[in-house]
């Protein structure tokens, strides 16, 4: 599949949206969100979700950094692991293996971005002395730089992605079967990976039974989906109200009842 000019620019313009976007407050520099766009620009919409599905899985835990360590950025999988998964489709490209084969991107990506923050950090300081001189022009120069910036980064990004997928393409035509289904296996590993690493974050002995009681309810049970989510609703329910009781009683008992002035 060959990506038009037109296409490109539209999925620079999307990338630059997604990544200043998070500077506005709008969660849109996920997986999810950047590959949905990419797949309504290049007309593959179900390949494009199950990319963005299948990243966000894998970034649940990839992207909580510990301490000062920097997570890999979502846009790897997000843009460049939707645009391999939709365009080398004839090639044994799935949106596992595109997952594993964009790593090195999302890697790179984050160095990128933090050089931007890096770059803009003075920015700030600019528009306060904007204030302070009463340039509001030099304030609002300050003030909006670094969302322009990133904007600008992530049209960088998502436009020479979008128009190197030939070269891309010769590049995986090069890599022989057996390693592209090395990177397949990978791929479906990175998510139980991400879920591993939120576990050991989240990791308390007294949550152990929810865990329990979820992988019986899927791996004996085969429950669907839905399924599971009301048995987590009603033992989260549950818990809430055993525990609001457990209050009430405990503030009962530590009432002093004063009769006859005694």
């Amino acid at each position: 599949m060959e990506i038009t000019l037109t296409q490109g620019i539209l999925i620079g313009i999307w990338t630059g949206f997604c990544l200043s976007g998070m500077l506005l407050g709008i969660y849109s520099a996920r997986c999810l969100v950047l590959s949905l766009g990419v797949g309504i620009i290049l007309g593959d919409i179900p390949t494009a979700l199950a990319m963005g599905a299948i990243g966000e899985l894998a970034f649940m835990g990839l992207g909580v950094g510990a301490g000062g360590t920097v997570p890999p950025n979502p846009m790897g999988p997000g843009i460049i692991g939707t645009l391999m998964a939709i365009t080398m489709k004839g090639q044994g490209v799935d949106p596992a293996s595109a997952l594993a084969l964009s790593f090195p991107f999302a890697v790179a990506f984050q160095f990128l971005i933090t050089a931007t923050y890096t770059a803009t950090a003075g920015m700030s300081q600019y528009a306060i002395n904007g204030i302070k001189e009463r340039n509001y022009t030099k304030f609002k120069i300050g003030a909006n730089a670094t969302v322009w910036v990133f904007a600008l980064v992530g049209f960088l990004i998502g436009f020479v992605g979008a128009m190197s997928t030939s070269g891309l393409q010769t590049a995986i035509s090069y890599i022989p079967e057996w390693l592209i289904h090395g990177f397949k296996v990978a791929g479906v590993m990175l998510p139980a990976i991400g879920f591993a690493m939120i576990l050991s974050v989240m990791a308390k002995i007294e949550l152990l039974p929810f865990v329990l009681i979820g992988y019986i309810c899927i791996g004996y049970l085969q429950l669907p989906v839905m399924g599971v989510a009301f048995v987590g609703t009603a033992v989260a329910l549950l818990v809430y109200y055993i525990k609001g009781n457990n209050n009430d009683s405990n503030d009962n008992d530590g009432e002093v009842i004063f009769e006859d002035g005694i």
